[in-house]
């Protein structure tokens, strides 16, 4: 399998419309039966068609959907379809690292780009696609989360960015505070801190997060852990010239003040803006934010602007 790292420009997917069939695909932990009857519903009531992978269902050990071969296969062969627009992401949970290295890169970079949306656990794929592939991806909900389910505005800002991606072109909670101001440009690129930390040293890892806008959020890491987790993306040199950072959700990671004490203690030394509260993650509502996409980030106001749609309205690039 070829370890080659992509560098070309993005080669952005083209935006859904009503009637697009998207493949729905557990790459990590397994799924809720009940969860996936909701989220495909909601799918359906945009219009799409939804196409469950082989293994969509499968369990393997008590906790991942079924085998790594068997995940790696229902992505690769969703990515490579060319009847298939988007691939959703199931659930998070853990799995990715188990099977990401047995995708074939080769045979996915000869596909058209697609669209790929999930979170947490999918931070590991979105950084493979990014550094092999050159695709942006979309830091969303999961197709049959509990926040995509019981929150209609989740849904609502993953449906505008699937469907008119200029309508989500500012992306944020304006208002918000910064934890160091300023502004800064950069390709957006991260996902959830503990993944990044893990992925370190890995053939899907890139030397360092140098020039980009650097998304960062988790959930349930204690702050002494948080320290870890930042500790070692600063040690390994990952965070090495980045251009600004993004926080989004620490739901269930101790008192806030004390994560917001944890970070800014370890961020202060990057010496570039930072902003804070940004809701995005694992939080009860939590907006899509696009990856691999050059993007303005001021923390004052808590917006990060895109410079262009992370979706085209032709054929994919």
């Amino acid at each position: 399998m070829s370890q080659q790292i992509w560098t070309a420009a993005p080669r952005r997917a083209r935006r859904l419309v009503p009637g697009d069939r998207v493949a729905l695909v557990a790459t990590s932990g397994a799924i809720d039966l009940g969860q996936l009857a909701a989220g495909t519903a909601i799918l359906r009531s945009w219009g799409l068609d939804v196409v469950p992978g082989d293994h969509l269902t499968d369990r393997h050990l008590g906790y991942l959907a079924g085998t790594d071969a068997g995940r790696a296969a229902d992505f690769q062969r969703a990515w490579r379809d060319p009847t298939v627009a988007a691939v959703i992401c199931a659930r998070g949970g853990y799995g990715v690292q188990r099977m990401v290295d047995l995708l074939d890169w080769d045979a996915l970079r000869a596909a058209p780009p697609k669209i790929l949306v999930g979170f947490s656990d999918i931070t590991v794929l979105h950084e493979a696609v990014a550094q092999r592939l050159g695709v942006p991806t979309l830091y969303g909900p999961l197709g049959t989360g509990a926040t995509f389910i019981a929150d209609p505005a989740t849904a609502d800002h993953l449906r505008r960015t699937l469907f008119t991606p200029e309508s989500t072109l500012v992306v944020g909670a304006p208002g918000g505070v910064a934890l160091f101001p300023g502004t800064a440009h950069g390709v957006t690129a991260g996902g959830c801190a503990s993944l990044l930390a893990t992925d370190r040293g890995t053939a899907t890892a890139r030397p360092s997060f140098a020039g980009t806008i650097l998304l960062l959020e988790d959930v349930g890491e204690q702050p002494y852990r948080l320290d870890r987790i930042l500790t070692q993306l600063i040690r390994s040199g990952a965070l090495d010239g980045v251009a600004g950072i993004a926080l989004g959700s620490w739901e269930d990671c101790g008192p806030l003040d004390q994560v917001r004490g944890v970070l800014a203690d370890r961020l202060a030394p990057l010496g570039v803006p930072v902003a804070w509260e940004f809701g995005f993650g694992h939080c009860p509502s939590t907006l899509t934010v696009p990856l691999g996409l050059p993007a303005t980030l001021d923390a004052d106001a808590g917006t990060l602007t895109f410079d262009v749609p992370v979706l085209t309205s032709e054929p994919a690039e």
